[in-house]
């Protein structure tokens, strides 16, 4: 890891399994940040569906005609987003405050991520029809909102971002987090999850090159994994030296304990064994 103290590390948090990050890993990531900023990302599905239970129906998804999937967003999605992140994050930076870091929220939205244009296009009873969808893809971030880097204290960042036309949009975690931790100079990404490796054939992989992760991702990845390994790549695109993924602490993850780790180097995927 660099000794640079100004670098930051960037730490996606799942929507799915923040309300699994118990006592010992918020203290884990406070000793983190002791030693370098933080920057969290968080994601927000959990709390989302606990709000209205509409967000958990299969209509609540979208297909477009590439396949990909995207929550179907309008205003008022966001205004629902908007809220159960408000509640979320005074838990985080008050758990954060109790262990020695200054923390403060930030909207994406706020000119610090800018999307594009939307797809329009997307299945619905098997019809492809055209429909405003409030999502777009990242075309950048200005880090300048992020004035505050230093050790001990953290940023929490709402993946909302702001397109060309103004419109408030929403956009995958994951890859905002990767684009935040390119912009930022990042050398590391965490992104934190309710699994522990990733797996390929039943397998846990302990590293993988950013090549075998690619060639994993479009031919074998479903789901929320797809989207880590295609976030991955575009953080060691943007100069991030690595990405882990696993549901354990920052610092084990950082170190190798657990989690696997995905860097530029060329190399096959190494499965642990039973010792690893």
């Amino acid at each position: 890891m660099t000794a640079d103290r100004s670098v930051p590390t960037v730490v996606k948090l799942g929507g799915s399994c923040l309300d699994d990050l118990d006592g010992i890993w918020w203290d884990d990531l406070a000793r983190h940040g002791q030693d370098r900023p933080l920057v969290l990302v968080h994601g927000w599905s959990k709390p989302l569906k606990r709000l209205d239970a509409r967000y958990s129906e299969p209509s609540a998804i979208l297909r477009d005609r590439y396949g990909n999937q995207s929550r179907w967003t309008t205003p008022e999605v966001i205004d629902d987003i908007k809220t159960v992140s408000a509640t979320l994050a005074e838990d985080v930076l008050a758990r954060l405050k109790n262990r020695g870091i200054t923390a403060e929220r930030l909207l994406g939205s706020d000119g610090l991520i800018g999307a594009g244009v939307g797809e329009r296009w997307w299945w619905r009873e098997k019809q492809l029809v055209e429909l405003e969808n409030l999502v777009g893809p990242i075309t950048g971030v200005d880090p300048a909102p992020l004035k505050n880097l230093q050790p001990a204290h953290a940023y929490l960042v709402t993946p909302l971002a702001r397109n060309a036309a103004g419109q408030e949009v929403n956009t995958d975690a994951d890859r905002a987090a990767a684009a935040i931790a390119g912009a930022t100079g990042a050398s590391d990404l965490v992104l934190v999850t309710d699994v522990g490796h990733l797996l390929i054939d039943d397998e846990p992989v302990r590293r993988i090159s950013a090549q075998d992760a690619a060639a994993f991702r479009d031919k074998g990845a479903k789901g929320g994994m797809r989207k880590k390994l295609r976030a991955a790549g575009e953080a060691l695109e943007r100069g991030v030296e690595r990405v882990v993924i696993g549901s354990a602490a920052v610092t084990e993850l950082l170190d190798g304990s657990t989690g696997t780790l995905i860097t530029k180097a060329p190399g096959g995927a190494g499965t642990s064994g039973a010792d690893a």
